[in-house]
């Protein structure tokens, strides 16, 4: 019986570390994190179209991930989307002319910033906003216009 007891124990132990596996998997996944996402510092965009853009939706530079999104808001005066950025603290030597894009990444169409780092000798700071963005490209949008522009040449 006491064989019996202990394979139980075994199996049961195995199933939980693969649950706990499964969970952590799922979560890095997902872009969720158990960090502190209150380290860093923030910085703003603006762009006129930010697609499919969320927030945690990871910001790099280089293709190295240096910070996330935040939130994603509409400014109703401008009706442009105020997208807030928290940037790792490390990453703290970001020219102030950077360029920020909307790229999307992947098969499901995820979308994330891509930040540009131009060659200004200032640095952002703790609550600077990013001046020059380029909104995403929205497929719908860009098969109307090839379509329309076909429409209008035949004619």
């Amino acid at each position: 019986m006491s064989r019996e007891r202990n394979l139980e124990i075994l199996v049961g132990a195995f199933m939980v570390a693969g649950f706990v596996a499964l969970f952590f998997l799922s979560m890095q996944v997902s872009n969720l994190s158990l960090g502190n996402a209150a380290e860093g510092y923030q910085l703003t965009a603006r762009f006129a179209n930010v697609g499919s853009l969320k927030a945690r939706a990871p910001v790099t530079l280089a293709g190295v991930r240096v910070g996330r999104v935040e939130r994603v808001t509409l400014d109703r005066t401008t009706y442009e989307a105020v997208v807030a950025l928290r940037i790792d603290a490390e990453v703290d030597n970001i020219p102030e002319d950077t360029f920020a894009n909307i790229f999307t990444a992947g098969l499901l169409g995820e979308q994330y910033i891509g930040l540009e780092p131009g060659g200004s000798p200032e640095m952002l700071r703790d609550g600077d906003e990013i001046m020059q963005t380029q909104s995403a490209l929205v497929l719908e949008q860009m098969i109307g216009q090839f379509l329309f522009s076909k429409a209008g040449g035949d004619s």
